[in-house]
């Protein structure tokens, strides 16, 4: 009950990649970057659980971005010829690849750092990958020219790297759709079917996690528009539902997403976001227990798993493992007030 866990990324060591931002270059190559990577998983996953995590991620330590790492492995695209596009519909601009031709992976993607993950503790471990819907919004396409098509083709292609995934032992698989908020109608006409289509046959548990993006300042400025209630969820909660994805994640803590939309989610897991990745003051382990009680009046605690708000990638190191510990400690007070 109330076990913890990661939305996502977690920062990388200094001697793997450049510290605190995002797409940063890499200080290794080849062979030496391929084992770093690995090295780097097994050493995010053991101080996720020294930090107190029950259900530690990969962290993410073997991509440069959360979409980009996953298409890095996948013919088609050109990322030689990266051209500047605005994601999130326009919210920022940024310079993403271009799909060029028909999609195939070039083979298994992640199962380096997943081998390592699954390797590194003997409890449950999650991986992460990006959502047919962000990705289509975190590419250029100049192949498909139909939105929906190009999305269940990366579903097709995740699908298959998902089932390795599982093969090799992952027990949570999670598909990041922040795109979900963003674009509403198109979720509900093809976003969530290319999110299923990606889950089809998985036996482990599945995920979703929706937010408002990392903790950069084009995503703060864009929540400051927001206005004083963030309510787009309540279109797509009542969907995914009733679908077969078993756990959703959201952000909670310091965000205006009105806590009660959680109990939309009727039968679903909820991971909820008791961290704030937008703020460089950790959270004590009382606020973290604020957050999971509020929580608790619309969603069981047998059914709610205390997490981050989203990937804490660009964040200090030291700073993002220090709120994990809260994360945990406050998990932890409201499990003894459940026991009494």
């Amino acid at each position: 009950m109330l076990r913890t866990t990661v939305a996502g990324s977690l920062p990388k060591p200094a001697w793997l990649a450049a510290p605190q931002m995002l797409w940063a270059p890499w200080r290794q190559t080849g062979d030496a970057l391929a084992e770093a990577q690995a090295d780097a998983t097994t050493l995010a996953v053991r101080l996720q659980r020294q930090a107190g995590i029950d259900i530690p991620s990969d962290g993410e330590q073997a991509r440069q971005h959360f979409v980009h790492g996953f298409l890095a492995g996948v013919d088609g695209i050109d990322f030689e010829n990266k051209v500047t596009m605005g994601i999130r519909n326009n919210r920022y601009d940024a310079q993403v690849p271009q799909v060029i031709g028909a999609l195939a992976r070039k083979g298994p993607v992640h199962s380096r750092e997943a081998k390592a993950a699954r390797a590194a503790t003997d409890g449950k471990v999650k991986f992460t990958l990006p959502g047919p819907m962000t990705i289509v919004d975190t590419i250029a396409d100049r192949h498909y020219g139909d939105r929906t098509k190009m999305a269940m083709e990366f579903a097709r292609l995740l699908n298959d790297e998902a089932k390795e995934l599982e093969a090799l032992g992952i027990d949570t698989i999670q598909f990041d759709e922040p795109a979900f908020n963003v674009f509403t109608d198109e979720v509900l006409d093809w976003g969530i079917p290319a999110l299923l289509r990606a889950a089809e046959g998985l036996s482990c548990t599945t995920a979703v996690h929706v937010c408002y993006g990392y903790g950069i300042k084009a995503n703060i400025d864009w929540k400051k528009t927001l206005g004083d209630e963030w309510r787009q969820y309540e279109r797509i909660f009542p969907a995914l539902a009733k679908s077969p994805i078993r756990q959703v994640s959201l952000e909670v803590a310091n965000s205006k997403v009105p806590v009660e939309i959680i109990g939309l989610l009727a039968g679903t897991d909820v991971l909820v976001g008791c961290i704030d990745v937008a703020s460089d003051t950790v959270e004590t382990p009382e606020e973290v227990a604020a957050t999971i009680r509020r929580a608790m009046k619309y969603v069981p605690p047998q059914r709610l798993l205390p997490c981050t708000n989203c990937g804490m990638a660009p964040m200090a190191r030291g700073l993002a493992y220090a709120k994990l510990a809260a994360l945990s400690a406050g998990a932890a007070l409201v499990r003894a007030e459940l026991a009494r």
